[in-house]
């Protein structure tokens, strides 16, 4: 594409203007660090007489059912990203976990515990960027379902709600209450600096990683269920502490 654009003297802003996307957007799917969208690529294909060359790039990248180039790096975009939403219905998120709860989870790989943990520098980072604001939307069970030893759990439900205390973090708990869409999976939905946004979603075969706007739109959807039947933030720390103390003491 950038090929394509350069040979004619045609400049990212004018792409940008054609397609309704910002200058750094443009960049980003000419450097290959954001998928861009079939009706995005069908208007610069006309705009620069490619004659179906980009489509047919552009369908050779999305083959095999992968929503996105399989070279996307969820944790490369987990990190730059300004806001993240992380849904979880089985066990406690990743970027929540004590170390004893991650060994757990991965089967004693230390090497995969300690990755894990070392991703949780976004919670609290002081550089430029300054610390991502997460919101953590748990599922009731996720709290009475034993990971590890009951000394982990409980460990595990107070790092909650220490991490609830801190200003840019939100846990709330969603109540079980039968059938929503979140039982389809867990997600987390990415907010970046430019304010697009890129999920990834878990599922039975495979995760992935995806800015596809249907995608994002269900996504939104489902997050609107879940905050509904959410518990507020102090009612969710007092809802864990009493699990805590309760079934893992």
């Amino acid at each position: 594409m950038r090929r394509m654009r350069e040979a004619k003297g045609i400049k990212q802003e004018t792409i940008a203007h054609l397609t309704q996307v910002s200058g750094p957007q443009v960049s980003k799917i000419e450097n290959g660090k954001k998928r861009a969208t079939r009706s995005f690529v069908e208007l610069v294909d006309d705009y620069l007489e490619a004659g179906g060359a980009l489509i047919n790039l552009w369908g050779d990248l999305n083959k095999d059912g992968h929503p996105v180039p399989i070279w996307f790096d969820w944790p490369k975009i987990e990190m730059d990203a300004t806001m993240l939403i992380c849904w979880q219905h089985s066990v406690i998120p990743g970027l929540a976990q004590t170390p004893e709860y991650a060994l757990a989870i991965v089967h004693g790989n230390q090497e995969a515990a300690n990755a894990r943990i070392g991703r949780q520098t976004i919670l609290t980072r002081d550089d430029e960027r300054g610390p991502a604001n997460v919101l953590f939307l748990i599922e009731e069970q996720v709290l009475y379902h034993q990971v590890g030893t009951k000394e982990t759990m409980k460990g595990q439900l107070e790092r909650l709600i220490e991490l609830s205390m801190l200003p840019n973090i939100m846990v709330q708990v969603v109540l079980s209450r039968g059938d929503h869409d979140g039982n389809m999976g867990a997600f987390v939905l990415a907010t970046m600096e430019d304010r697009s946004e890129v999920a990834y979603a878990e599922t039975a075969i495979r995760s992935i990683t995806t800015d596809d706007p249907a995608d994002l739109s269900v996504l939104a959807r489902t997050l609107l269920e879940l905050r509904s039947q959410a518990l507020t933030q102090e009612m969710s720390r007092e809802l864990i502490g009493k699990v805590a103390e309760e079934r893992w003491t």
